[in-house]
């Protein structure tokens, strides 16, 4: 098994005239790509398999975490039971792994490979090929609000973090795996800009990720439903010390066997709260 495979990432392009990057959520082309005033661009690079070497990767250095935890859960075509019994289980899971007090999802996303469509609604999202980070830091203080109002002022003063926790369903990812970008090799200040995520009711906001020769990219090839990663996607300690967010895209892996079962995922999103 090869330690590094070469393939290309999509990696944003700020607007040329200096204006906010905003993208439309629900609107889309003909061409199934949803409008907005940025570009991606295809840049070659190296992807390191790191199976055998997933102890050196943590939240906290390099901003994600694989973890071996097999589910109890399986039927993740009931949206009401994901809610209630998946997320359960694993926002146990996120404390033990974390030690952190307090976990609150406030959504998830099932992805599945579909070949040819272009409609990329609600319940039919894909693997996303651009590198990206789910929330600003700014959208993250949102959330926390939006989700917790009475509690908001009082969570707000100590440390949180948004965390993602990403499964494969059924199957092993060997098709379009994950990809993540260990923090140490990302300048937070220059390799990443806002979208703004314009929805018909309100406004979110997320970062595209700039290309750097410095990043270095990582997967665990062929994870299977028994396995999992954290990813960071905000931490609200920003003095250096730990890794506040994880750059990540789905990515097309030339060493994905022909007739690979087509990629099955879940992620969820979680507040996460210290004492």
């Amino acid at each position: 098994m090869a330690d590094f495979v070469t393939t290309t990432l999509n990696y944003g392009v700020q607007p040329l005239d200096g204006t906010r990057a905003w993208q439309n959520i629900n609107v889309t082309s003909e061409s199934g790509v949803r409008d907005k005033n940025w570009h991606l661009k295809q840049e070659e690079l190296q992807i390191e398999n790191i199976r055998g070497k997933e102890d050196s990767f943590t939240l906290d250095t390099a901003g994600f975490q694989f973890y071996a935890r097999p589910t109890k859960f399986k039927n993740f075509d009931d949206e009401e039971k994901i809610k209630r019994e998946y997320y359960e289980e694993q926002g146990e899971l996120i404390k033990e792994v974390t030690g952190a007090s307090k976990v609150v999802f406030f959504d998830h996303t099932i992805r599945r490979t579909r070949p040819g469509e272009l409609d990329d609604s609600p319940d039919k999202r894909q693997p996303v090929q651009q590198a990206h980070v789910d929330q600003t830091t700014s959208a993250s203080i949102s959330r926390v609000e939006r989700h917790l109002p009475g509690e908001a002022p009082e969570l707000l003063k100590r440390r949180f973090q948004i965390i993602n926790l990403w499964r494969p369903i059924d199957v092993p990812a060997l098709e379009w795996p994950l990809a993540l970008c260990d923090f140490r090799s990302v300048d937070p200040k220059t390799d990443v800009f806002p979208v703004a995520l314009v929805y018909p009711d309100r406004e979110g906001e997320t970062f595209s990720v700039q290309h750097n020769p410095t990043h270095k990219w990582k997967y665990a090839r062929g994870m299977t439903p028994d396995e999992l990663v954290l990813i960071k996607c905000f931490d609200s300690i920003q003095d250096g010390s730990v890794a506040i967010f994880t750059p990540h895209t789905a990515f097309k892996d030339p060493t994905t066997p022909e007739g690979a079962p087509r990629r099955q995922s879940i992620e969820l999103r979680a507040l996460v709260f210290y004492d």
